[in-house]
């Protein structure tokens, strides 16, 4: 059956659903929403490709099942045409207590899976369509009027416009106001141009979280991906000491506290949901006095940058290597 985004609350009893479009930004809210919540730990992800590969392994995760993970989630990306015949099998073997959602990019109308789910009435087919400013600018309005905080229609289209079209850096974009506007109940043009940058900054935040996280093999996948170069290494270098410093405070807390879940979901500024894993790797990671010294060094590099520019981008990643191999004692 074919439902709308907005009729989707009215159809959460189903088990199996179908995403399709562009909108992956749009997706992965309703996912976090209405799915992910219900499921907690029990969410699995899986590649087309990787459950085509390796069937068994797949079924195993569906059909087996333990006193802990009675009810799973079961998200399968890139999902295609290829991917029916299984689904046609899990419908006929009657699984309960699994919920199946599959992610698309576009599909045709001619595309069998899409046909499949549109014509059965026991699933779910949501388009997920790109979004229009007007789309954009709500949002940014209903997140600041959640934070009691006034917004000019100025800054709104600042807002959107940082954003290039897209919900997924747009929400990225308003967690880190949210985050900004802690104790705060304004902020200005000039402010939100400092705070809030193109597509580069999540990339630059995520290098920065993986290399915290010690996750060597995300920071060698991260640097190859992308085009970092001399003019990066102060946006880099900034969001290095704002995110250690953060840890410095969380790891404190830490040595009272043992309870790291409580630590990073009292913490303040707020922690979002996609940071959560590799902030408790951080914590796990670092201890107090390595995060000090960590702050040393980092004000160290930021001084060796500036005298060397020429030669700034290999400082940094000397220095990133150099800590992220770190084993602690």
């Amino acid at each position: 059956m074919i439902s709308k985004v907005f009729e989707l609350k009215d159809n959460l009893d189903k088990n199996i659903y179908l995403f399709h479009g562009q909108n992956d930004g749009h997706k992965e809210t309703i996912l976090n929403n209405h799915f992910k919540n219900r499921f907690k730990e029990n969410v699995y992800t899986y590649f087309e490709k990787e459950i085509l590969s390796n069937l068994d392994n797949f079924y195993n995760s569906i059909y087996l099942k333990s006193f802990f993970d009675d009810e799973k989630l079961i998200i399968i990306k890139e999902a295609t045409d290829k991917i029916k015949i299984e689904i046609e099998n899990i419908i006929e073997r009657k699984v309960d207590n699994v919920t199946i959602i599959l992610l698309s990019n576009i599909l045709e109308k001619k595309s069998k899976l899409r046909n499949f789910f549109e014509k059965e009435k026991s699933l779910v087919s949501v388009a997920f369509y790109l979004d229009n400013n007007q789309t954009l600018a709500s949002l940014v309005s209903y997140s600041f009027k959640k934070l009691s905080v006034p917004i000019s229609s100025e800054l709104i289209n600042v807002i959107v416009n940082k954003s290039n079209g897209d919900r997924k850096i747009l929400i990225n974009e308003l967690e880190k106001i949210e985050m900004y506007l802690v104790n705060k109940k304004r902020i200005s043009i000039e402010e939100l141009n400092k705070l809030i940058n193109t597509t580069e900054n999540s990339e630059i935040g995520e290098l920065v979280d993986n290399c915290l996280a010690k996750n060597i093999n995300k920071i060698k996948y991260l640097i190859n991906d992308n085009n970092f170069n001399n003019e990066d290494v102060m946006p880099i270098l900034r969001t290095f000491l704002y995110k250690t410093k953060r840890l410095l405070n969380l790891v404190k807390h830490h040595e009272s506290e043992k309870n790291i879940e409580k630590i990073i979901s009292t913490s303040k500024p707020p922690i979002f949901w996609k940071e959560k894993d590799l902030v408790k790797k951080q914590i796990e990671n670092w201890s107090l006095s390595q995060v000090n010294k960590l702050i040393s060094e980092i004000n160290k590099v930021e001084l060796n940058v500036k005298k060397n520019t020429s030669a700034s981008i290999n400082i940094l990643f000397d220095f990133i290597f150099s800590n992220s191999r770190k084993i602690n004692n």
